[in-house]
């Protein structure tokens, strides 16, 4: 996760959850619940290792999906592309598009919202490889501009 995405102040429910979160400066913020190493320290195991029926992913796509349903009402974006470690787990992303929904409730009249929801939120088509493509054309357009 990024650092500038990880402060997002996301609603948690000390009694369905309890885990105070990771994060050094805020605990439950939404790096702090949502995290690869919030799932590895809240369920004692790498999220690569639990299985897709485990607890842990609805309760991450539920951090998610609360993340996402503040930026649609203050940014209004015209996709979610989520990539990262715990990305990595394809079926994960039916249930934050579920669980967007359900949290957004028909509130934004977007065909995308409620229509295709399924090109909304998306992994990256890259895979993981946007990161070191996306370098590597950076540092091209950076080398060709002070030619």
């Amino acid at each position: 996760m990024h650092p500038e995405m990880g402060h997002i102040r996301v609603s948690h429910n000390f009694k369905d959850d309890p885990f105070p979160g990771t994060c050094p400066f805020h605990k439950d913020c939404l790096e702090g619940l949502a995290s690869g190493e919030a799932i590895k320290r809240r369920w004692g195991q790498n999220a690569g290792d639990l299985p897709p029926a485990h607890p842990a992913w609805a309760l991450e796509a539920h951090y998610l999906a609360l993340a996402l349903s503040t930026w649609v009402c203050t940014l209004s974006p015209q996709r979610f592309v989520l990539g990262g470690g715990v990305m990595q787990r394809l079926s994960l992303f039916p249930m934050i598009r579920e669980r967007l929904t359900e949290l957004l409730g028909g509130y934004i009249p977007n065909r995308l919202l409620s229509e295709d929801v399924g090109g909304y939120v998306v992994p990256p088509g890259l895979k993981n490889h946007s990161g070191v493509l996306g370098a590597i054309l950076l540092g091209e357009q950076a080398y060709l501009a002070n030619r």
